[in-house]
């Protein structure tokens, strides 16, 4: 890989741009109650999300002692409890804004991939003032896998009309770390998301950042 060259960056929307945890448990737990079953904790959530919302409502009901069963149902109520509170208990983490337009400023084209239903992802963005920073959104209902398979990250780079090789992956958690390995991206790690309750400095990455406007693009180049 030419180390001077970078061409475009997709970023990671959960734990990564956003603070979307009161989100979660809001709707979470009004999905919840119109079961009948019981709450859960933010910790709970904090260990959970990050894999779609599919496997988010099973491990919910799971932990709630609810049947498989109850899936369909379930699904439905959240969705409708999420699009209704969506980014009203969230927000966006200290040296987001400044981040992206240090990236748009350094000339890569940037894209948001996210595990997150589009219909999720796209209003959450325009809510956190965000959204125009990026060419392409795609959520994690855009294509026939999720992350940590590497065909969302491929499919993006194919959007973007860059290569894997050259387009940098900044993102929170495993998920994140295994589909840009896979695609063959530069992966940024920050250092406040998710990451399903583990450190998230013990996986490799060619940076690890505590504020995405921390991204030094040219140390990043050296090192590539």
């Amino acid at each position: 890989m030419n180390a001077l060259r970078l061409d475009a960056a997709i970023i990671d929307l959960d734990g990564t741009m956003v603070d979307t945890l009161g989100d979660f448990v809001v709707a979470l737990n009004a999905m919840l109650a119109d079961l009948a079953l019981p709450a859960v904790e933010r910790h709970f959530v904090e260990q959970t999300v990050g894999k779609g919302s599919e496997h988010l409502i099973r491990r919910t009901l799971a932990h709630a002692g609810a049947a498989p069963e109850r899936f369909d149902t379930a699904f439905a109520r959240y969705q409708h409890h999420y699009l209704a509170i969506n980014g009203r208990h969230s927000e966006l983490y200290p040296g987001v804004v400044e981040g992206l337009r240090q990236l748009q400023a350094a000339g890569l084209k940037l894209a948001c991939l996210t595990n997150k239903p589009n219909a999720f992802a796209r209003p959450l963005l325009a809510a956190k003032g965000i959204e125009q920073f990026f060419s392409f959104v795609f959520g994690g209902d855009a294509f026939a896998a999720k992350k940590p398979d590497p065909l969302p990250l491929l499919k993006t780079c194919e959007a973007l009309g860059t290569a894997p090789g050259r387009t940098l992956m900044v993102g929170d958690s495993s998920n994140d770390a295994e589909a840009a390995h896979a695609a063959g991206c530069p992966l940024v790690l920050v250092s406040y998301g998710y990451n399903h309750g583990q450190p998230v400095r013990e996986l490799r990455a060619e940076a690890h950042v505590d504020r995405l406007d921390a991204l030094d693009l040219a140390a990043l180049r050296r090192h590539l």
